[in-house]
């Protein structure tokens, strides 16, 4: 039997996802301008500004936040369209059945009909978990269809995937096709080009991956045996007006990545695709059927009918970027200097690791001296500006943390560094974890060596605690979201018997905080029903304040 923690019990208690518990009232006292609340523990702290971005991007309120309408005008962020009972509605992707039941009271009269392809069981689980709000109403005109069992390409899915296919090419110049997207949206909307087969496809995709081919490479490939993928749907629908409202879950928020770009013109041709086959060797075994789609010449809209997509509009509606604006607005709220490091994370956790792990030296360094101009030329700003180049992190942004630490030093305020991003685990054991899990394991580890490396080793001045959780609240194949590491904790584990090492190479991280501390390093928030990938935070806070 699992024992659960205090915290995995306290996200529990929370109702409707709003992290507002009803037996848990505050302490009143009077607070300075430099010191935050005392009622809350740092890691409770962690998980409020988690939480947070989370709600920021629920399907309701992603919807609530960019769609309304006024009379006969349908508004989408800034854009407007003109509707009169002419809209239709598909949508693929993890998080549709929220955006659809969110969108559908919001168009009225206006929405003819729809359909949606969604994971297999997901109006069960939500009925179960009390998430009435994210299922369609008895009376609804959108037609749902589950599928994908496992997050892969099945018949259920392809029978979905060939009714918003059949939809969509019925439409006339007086409709609008409005799409919703989020992540898993690729394998919810399969549509092999025959003669090519679903079994084909898959065995093909799974061969490339095998070989080592790029989520790019991989794409590329799917996009050019499909009829949906690749802007495959925005050509069935034309010459209706598409607009589509995209939950973003990749890095980047690269429209043509996300569920492989079905709304959006394919920058790749077939050639591209028979050169990836040859560079790993595999053009001459591929299937007739796909020799013979590869062979034919690339189909594109010639200029009459819109090559360039004019009638089309793509729009972000939630992010990994818009969850972390929202959590840096909340731990101002809750008293830290704040700042967001990057929105990109990416690379192997044990990389990433020891760039957290640097930053956490790199600011307690500064803060200690009572000037971050000290640490300008040591070795550790040296170390970090090698690994964010190794791991083509652009967009990070260490001289806002540089201003952030002056910020800090001036208020007396305590730090909240953010981050979000999709790292990777490379598997060397046959334990249990996620990688959110095994990033916040190797922190801890690097934390804890950190403390012997650092002269009159700073960290000991500050409360620090890193968490790292899958916005989608599932960690791997665990019922964790993620975890929690502190400086002690290898230490505290060591006392309890348990090797911080070991667990690692075995890559059972989940094993691990299932152990150690009665599980009370675990984050558990059940299914969300959204996904922007991961939210790192790390919270550095002066002892005794």
């Amino acid at each position: 039997m699992k024992m659960v923690s205090s915290f995995r019990r306290y996200f529990w208690l929370c109702s409707n996802h709003q992290f507002i518990c009803k037996n848990w009232q505050p302490k009143r006292f009077q607070m300075s301008t430099s010191v935050i609340n005392r009622e809350m523990t740092l890691k409770q702290k962690s998980l409020e500004i988690f939480q947070t971005a989370i709600n920021t991007v629920l399907p309701q309120n992603i919807i609530k936040n960019n769609i309304s309408m006024e009379g006969e005008r349908l508004l989408v962020q800034r854009h407007s369209f003109r509707v009169h009972k002419n809209v239709h509605l598909v949508g693929f992707g993890k998080a549709v059945m929220g955006m659809a039941a969110a969108v559908e009271p919001i168009l009225g009269d206006h929405l003819v009909q729809g359909v949606i392809s969604v994971p297999l069981g997901i109006q069960n689980d939500l009925q179960l978990t009390g998430k009435k709000d994210m299922l369609l109403k008895p009376q609804t005109k959108i037609r749902v269809m589950e599928g994908a069992q496992h997050n892969l390409p099945d018949e259920n899915s392809l029978k979905a995937a060939n009714s918003i296919h059949h939809l969509a090419e019925g439409l006339t110049e007086n409709d609008l096709l409005l799409v919703l997207i989020s992540g898993g949206g690729s394998a919810l909307l399969p549509a092999p080009i025959p003669p090519v087969t679903l079994e084909e496809k898959l065995y093909l995709t799974k061969d490339l991956a095998s070989k080592g081919a790029t989520i790019v490479e991989l794409n590329t490939v799917r996009k050019s045996l499909s009829l949906l993928k690749g802007g495959g749907l925005a050509r069935s629908a034309y010459p209706a007006q598409v607009v589509s409202l995209v939950l973003s879950d990749v890095i980047g928020d690269n429209l043509e990545s996300i569920a492989s770009g079905p709304t959006v013109a394919n920058l790749q041709s077939k050639e591209d695709s028979c050169k990836i086959l040859s560079k790993y060797h595999l053009l001459s075994s591929i299937p007739r059927s796909v020799k013979e789609i590869l062979s034919q010449p690339n189909t594109r809209m010639d200029q009459e009918e819109l090559q360039d997509f004019a009638h089309v509009f793509n729009f972000i509606v939630g992010s990994n970027k818009i969850a972390l604006e929202e959590a840096k607005c909340k731990s101002e709220h809750l008293g830290y200097e704040s700042c967001i490091l990057s929105t990109g994370m990416n690379g192997d956790v044990r990389t990433v690791a020891r760039l957290y792990g640097l930053m956490v030296k790199y600011v307690c360094s500064a803060l200690a001296a009572h000037s971050p101009v000290c640490v300008q030329a040591t070795s550790v700003k040296g170390e970090l500006l090698q690994i964010i180049e190794n791991l083509k992190l652009p967009d990070f942004q260490l001289d806002s943390c540089l201003e952030l630490l002056e910020n800090a030093l001036s208020s007396g305020k305590p730090i909240c560094l953010l981050a979000g991003g999709e790292t990777t685990v490379r598997l060397l054991g046959k334990g249990k974890g996620g990688r959110n899990q095994e990033l916040a394991l190797h922190v801890a580890l690097e934390l804890y060596q950190a403390k012997s490396s650092i002269p009159q080793d700073p960290l000991t001045e500050y409360e620090i605690v890193f968490l790292s959780a899958g916005t989608d609240g599932q960690d791997g194949p665990t019922d964790a979201a993620g975890a929690f590491a502190y400086p002690k904790l290898v230490e505290k584990a060591s006392l309890e018997g348990l090797n911080v090492e070991d667990f690692l190479n075995n890559n059972d991280s989940f094993t691990f905080f299932t152990k150690f501390n009665k599980g009370a390093d675990l984050i558990v928030t059940g299914l969300t029903s959204t996904n922007v990938m991961d939210i790192q935070a790390i919270i550095i806070h002066p002892k005794g304040t």
